[in-house]
């Protein structure tokens, strides 16, 4: 893979004759990449128009009025499989090889891969892509790119080096909107201090972005979903709220200001988690992504056999997301991760339906959730606001497990 290969899946009977490129066509990295960059000059209103056209529709936009969003059904972690379907179809895959070496696999569903190499270090490797989340193309691969590294801080680990995953409807948009995304992801990687050193790229009806990572870290360093103790406190790195601006976005209801802050919290990087991991007080640690803060909180319950209580008083968010949650803007990925687990929260009943809209919205590019000693909370807070995370909060603690299983309460 140390060069981009471009190959082609069918394309609708009688349709787009002729789009795929030639089998196998090398692609060099920052072939398609321009010379400038322009922000695209719709109006909210003509943007939102175009969400609601269908995306196969053969229509040639103007390069300054193409709105990614319009050619997907879904947007950024808000795309991925429901938990409880996702947990179906996992059931059904074959027990693969485990061997000894490798320190964290598919037990726990945890953020990446841990593969030992020797006695001081250990690859992490995680894959992580989506379709559009907004519309302007490099911002799109600002936020796919920030949101795929961010499984290797959430591990403790080091990024070394990426990989670009690129799926895009070739025959609908230009190759300058293309390489407007490379260009974005590309920004992120030398952000981060790391090449992208090659990837692989395919013709298909949705926008797709995202980054193979890979990174190092000690053994002894590795930071699970699954190690939490009873008695941790919980802390969360990023307010809450990125799906349902996403959903206020679609709608052609986000200002510049509410969009600014959107961005603000899905391009900064989460590398506070290599210093969070030097901690020993940290016992473990997740990002919140597309199964929202109940749904990953969950996981770390239920690989640590423990249960949790959160106070919603204290869970940062975003408040513009929450006065869109209040009048009833969410995304569909919202219900439908409730749904999966909504059986092992026990939900407030005085507690209004918006706030459970938060707790199980997609987060794309979310924060760190860290699990650590009480006398460790001050620092993991102040590693993460001096890191620039200035909402980050103490918003809950981990407890011995119900007896019928690991839980998640909500007071």
């Amino acid at each position: 893979m140390a060069h981009w290969l471009s190959s082609c899946r069918s394309r609708r009977p009688g349709r787009d004759a002729g789009a795929c490129p030639p089998a196998n066509r090398v692609i060099t990295p920052g072939a398609f990449l321009p010379t400038g960059i322009a922000r695209p000059a719709s109006t909210p209103a003509e943007l939102a128009q175009l969400r609601q056209t269908p995306f196969d529709t053969d229509i040639d936009f103007p390069m300054d009025s193409i709105a990614l969003t319009q050619f997907s059904h879904g947007g950024g972690c808000g795309c991925k499989i429901a938990p409880g379907l996702l947990a179906e179809i996992l059931a059904q895959a074959p027990q693969g090889l485990v061997p000894p070496q490798l320190l964290v696999g598919t037990e726990t569903g945890d953020d990446a891969a841990v593969y030992r190499l020797n006695d001081s270090q250990a690859l992490v490797a995680t894959t992580d892509f989506f379709t559009p989340i907004v519309d302007d193309p490099r911002d799109f691969g600002r936020i796919a790119a920030t949101n795929a590294l961010s499984d290797i801080y959430a591990m403790g680990g080091t990024p070394i080096m990426a990989l670009a995953l690129v799926g895009m409807p070739i025959a609908k948009l230009p190759a300058e909107v293309i390489g407007r995304v490379l260009e974005g992801g590309a920004e992120v990687c030398r952000s981060a201090g790391i090449p992208i050193a090659g990837g692989h790229s395919i013709d298909v009806l949705e926008p797709i972005y995202g980054l193979v990572g890979l990174g190092l870290v000690h053994p002894e360093r590795v930071r699970r979903n699954a190690d939490a103790r009873a008695g941790d406190v919980l802390v969360l790195g990023k307010p809450l709220g990125v799906g349902i601006l996403s959903a206020a976005l679609k709608k052609g209801e986000l200002d510049a200001a509410g969009y600014a802050e959107m961005i603000r919290h899905t391009t900064q990087l989460n590398r506070v988690g290599i210093e969070l991991a030097q901690m020993e007080g940290v016992h473990a640690m997740t990002d919140v992504t597309g199964f929202g803060l109940a749904g990953h909180l969950l996981e770390i319950c239920r690989g640590s056999r423990l249960s949790a209580r959160v106070r919603l008083a204290d869970v940062p968010r975003i408040d513009i997301a929450a006065e869109f949650a209040q009048r009833g803007i969410a995304t569909g990925a919202s219900a439908r991760n409730w749904n999966g687990y909504g059986a092992q929260v026990d939900w407030p009943a005085h507690a209004p339906a918006w706030q459970r809209a938060l707790v199980s919205d997609p987060q794309t590019s979310g924060g760190l959730l860290v699990s650590c000693r009480p006398d460790t909370a001050p620092a993991v807070l102040q590693a993460f606001h001096g890191a620039g995370f200035e909402q980050a909060a103490a918003i809950g603690d981990m407890e011995p497990a119900a007896p019928a299983g690991s839980r998640l309460g909500f007071a």
